[in-house]
C-alpha cells in the first residue's frame, strides 16, 4: 500500500466520500456537492450536484484532487476536469471488499492521509457479523414512477446478502432495471426492502404498493454509502430487517 503523503486540497463529488474525508481531516475539503449532507455544518464551498457540477467553480478552488465515482458522476464532467489539468480519482464500488480497497486508495493516495481508524472499525464490524441462519428473498425498489429496483452487481445488494437477504433481481442483465409493479408483486419474494434514498420511501409511501409483503424501511445512508456509516451499518440494517416480519 502506498504510504501517506502531504495532505492536499480536496473537492469531493460523492456524498459518502465527503463524509469519509470529513471524518478524518475536514480541513482538506474545499469543495463539496449540494447533496453532501453528512456530517452537518461542513464549511466547504458548494459546487453543484453530482450530475451537474459547476466545473468552473471547481477549477477556481485549485484542488489537488477531485474525488468521484464511476456511477454517481458523469464521464464527460470528469474528462473536462482532467482536460483542465485537475487530478481526478474515480472510485468503483460494487462490493464491500471493493469498498475497503477504494476507501484506502481515497484516503491514502487521494488525500495524503494515513489509513483512518474508522475504516478498520468498519471492517471489524462487518467481520463480526454472524453468518445468516435463515435467508429471505427481497425485491429492492430504489425508485417509483417508474418502478426501478436493484439488479446485478450493486454495493447495496452485496450488503443485503451479508445480512441474509437475497436480491430477487441479482441476476438481471441490468444493474437498475425498470420492472412493472405487477411483475414485482408476482416475483416470488417474501420481503420488500425500501431504502430512503435515492427515492425517499417512507411508511406512508411504498409499503402500500406491496400489501402482501412485509416491508423493511432502511436507511439509504447505511445501505448505499461507503464511508464511516459502514461502522454502524451492520447493526442498523440488521435491526430494520429483523423488524420486517
Amino acid at each position: 500500500m502506498t504510504g501517506p503523503r502531504s495532505p492536499r486540497r480536496v473537492v469531493s463529488l460523492v456524498p459518502s466520500l465527503t463524509e469519509a474525508v470529513a471524518a478524518s481531516a475536514p480541513e482538506l475539503l474545499v469543495g463539496i456537492t449540494d447533496w453532501c449532507s453528512h456530517p452537518a455544518g461542513l464549511g466547504a464551498a458548494r459546487v453543484g450536484g453530482t450530475k451537474n457540477p459547476d466545473l468552473g467553480a471547481i477549477a477556481s478552488l485549485a484542488p489537488a484532487v477531485v474525488l468521484a465515482n464511476e456511477e454517481e458522476n458523469r464521464p464527460q464532467d470528469l474528462a473536462a476536469l482532467r482536460a483542465a489539468g485537475i487530478t481526478v480519482l474515480v472510485t468503483e464500488v460494487r462490493t464491500l471488499d471493493q469498498a475497503w480497497r477504494e476507501l484506502t486508495r481515497v484516503m491514502v493516495d487521494g488525500c495524503g492521509l494515513s489509513r483512518p481508524g474508522w475504516l478498520a472499525d468498519a471492517e471489524d464490524a462487518w467481520r463480526a457479523l454472524p453468518a445468516p441462519d435463515a435467508w429471505r428473498t427481497a425485491v429492492v425498489p430504489i425508485w417509483r414512477r417508474p418502478w426501478m429496483v436493484l439488479g446485478r452487481d450493486t454495493f447495496a445488494g452485496d450488503l443485503l446478502a451479508r445480512l441474509g437477504v437475497r436480491n430477487r433481481y441479482a441476476d438481471h442483465a441490468e444493474r437498475y432495471p425498470r420492472i412493472a409493479l405487477e411483475d414485482l408483486r408476482a416475483a416470488g419474494a417474501d420481503l420488500v426492502v425500501l431504502p430512503d434514498e435515492p427515492y425517499r420511501f417512507t411508511a406512508d409511501d411504498g409499503p402500500e404498493a406491496f400489501p402482501a409483503l412485509p416491508a423493511a424501511l432502511l436507511s439509504g445512508r447505511h445501505l448505499t454509502w461507503y464511508g464511516p456509516s459502514l461502522v454502524e451499518a451492520p447493526a442498523v440494517l440488521a435491526e430494520a430487517l429483523a423488524a420486517a416480519r
